[in-house]
């Protein structure tokens, strides 16, 4: 028997899987939770010794006998992280997560040093955005300055997951562009802005890896620690998203792939690289070659689980609840800014509720609104998709919020667009251990193109398809111009 492991290392938990390429089948699986540090600052940030005792936990619940079968190991992980490190590989403090918005003042500072917004575009790509790793390492230098003096290393958090595994220091495309320390047109790190932070920070940055090359090995160290085959290859891995686009199957033109969870992200592949002038859309690369442009909001599920937790109603009771609503919810809209958010770019963002009336004021009605706000913020996206020439003809969808089936015809109609759910709901953790397929395999076929492994390991037979209603559809696009009009208004409270 041969298999190839998926590790997921998400907001809240890591999450590992045992693959059976042969029989391609998921053979055994395992799930530990992760904390995280949250103040009113906007701060929101891990430690580096709960990713090892989540990675060891993990593995200690696997069969022992299934995990000496693994070739591979291919590792998703949460992106935009800053992990600092020193010299030895020590952390110099704690992880800094995407959902961090506590960088507001860096990115001012950045983004004037850069001069100007418009530049830093035209520059790495991107722009400065709080939940980014350039505003992160900024902030350590002005927060921490005796940890940043001793500040040798810089890696996201599946980089460190890989350090783990093989003891080297290493990178990605994919994730690395998602730093705002990158050069997305040129596929490599930006010493322009590195500069901007400090004089050695360009030197902190990891060697960046090919996607189909492998970063490592598995080190006797980590053979004896979480018990797996001592040699086994350890692929380059990959942001949660740039996996679960392989997870979905989305590595060819016109194919989205929508993610909702904490955070909603809606992304798709292109040979070339998308640069949004307006920054709605992240110009990030893939990681399996080309690029994935990319729109991330930072308050997806969150909407329907703090009135869920409001109204004292389980996930299906609350959708229940819901679907007693019309499309549009009689006029009611929800601002699901609990997070702050990036997109767009309200940090200091608030949540609330709008067009409330006697008429309208009831639980059905907001319980369908705040499921709503998820695909409106979704819809932000799209347009900037469209505006930028992709053409997209279905949208892939995963995450947590992809098992309900309202959300999904809600998606389906809010889109204008065909939805398909995949059979298997482990988008990252299955992306990352086909990535590592793909890179076994090609030791023996150098040229092996990655379409050639989801095609055959990505099962859409079964899943779901949901087809937009014209009516519907007409429904939701009033519904959406109320939500601008609110958006619009309310936005200038939160700059």
């Amino acid at each position: 028997m041969n298999t190839v492991c998926g590790i997921d290392l998400g907001t809240q938990s890591c999450k590992i899987i045992i693959y059976d390429f042969e029989k391609k089948i998921i053979l055994d699986s395992a799930q530990e939770s992760v904390d995280i540090i949250a103040l009113n600052d906007g701060t929101r940030e891990q430690k580096t010794e709960w990713y090892e005792a989540a990675l060891k936990t993990c593995f200690g619940k696997l069969d022992s006998s299934l995990k000496k079968t693994i070739k591979a190991i291919g590792v998703s992980g949460h992106q935009h992280s800053l992990v600092p490190l020193d010299a030895k590989g020590k952390a110099l403090y704690n992880v800094k997560l995407w959902c961090d918005t506590s960088t507001q003042a860096e990115c001012e500072e950045l983004t004037k040093a850069a001069g100007g917004e418009a530049k830093l575009i035209k520059t790495a790509g991107l722009p400065m955005r709080p939940g980014y790793t350039a505003p992160k390492a900024k902030w350590l230098k002005n927060h921490k300055p005796k940890a940043f003096e001793k500040l040798k290393h810089i890696l996201l958090s599946h980089d460190y997951i890989n350090l783990l595994l093989t003891g080297k220091y290493t990178a990605e495309y994919g994730d690395a562009s998602g730093t705002a320390l990158f050069d997305v047109r040129e596929r490599c790190w930006s010493k322009k802005v590195a500069g901007l932070i400090g004089p050695d920070v360009f030197k902190a940055l990891p060697e960046l890896v090919e996607p189909g090359a492998p970063a490592g090995f598995v080190s006797a160290e980590a053979a004896a620690m979480y018990g797996i085959p001592k040699g086994a290859l350890v692929s380059a891995g990959g942001g949660d998203n740039m996996m679960s686009a392989i997870g979905t199957g989305a590595v060819e033109d016109g194919f989205l792939t929508m993610s909702l969870g904490t955070s909603g992200t809606l992304f798709g592949f292109s040979k070339t690289p998308v640069i949004d002038p307006t920054g709605n859309l992240a110009a990030f690369c893939s990681s399996t070659g080309g690029w994935l442009p990319l729109l991330c909001t930072m308050n997806c599920t969150v909407a329907s689980e703090e009135f869920r937790g409001l109204f004292g109603l389980d996930v299906k009771a609350f959708d229940k609840e819901a679907e007693k609503a019309p499309a549009g919810a009689e006029g009611i809209v929800i601002l699901p800014f609990f997070n702050g958010e990036r997109t767009p770019n309200l940090p200091q963002g608030r949540a609330s509720v709008n067009g409330i009336s006697a008429a309208n004021f009831n639980r059905s009605n907001i319980a369908r609104a705040a499921l709503e706000s998820a695909i409106f913020g979704m819809r932000i996206g799209l347009e900037g998709f469209k505006n930028l020439g992709f053409k997209a003809k279905e949208i892939r969808l995963t995450g947590g919020g992809s098992k309900s089936p309202l959300w999904q015809n809600i998606a389906a109609n809010i889109m204008d667009l065909p939805v398909r759910v995949p059979k298997n709901a482990e988008a990252a953790a299955l992306g990352s251990a086909i990535q590592a397929l793909w890179v076994l395999e090609r030791i023996k076929k150098p040229k092996l193109a990655i379409n050639a492994i989801t095609e055959a390991h990505v099962a859409m037979e079964g899943g779901t398809v949901i087809k937009p209603d014209p009516k519907t559809v007409k429904a939701y696009n009033t519904a959406y111009g109320n939500y601008s009009k609110y958006l619009n208004v309310l936005s200038p409270l939160y700059k």
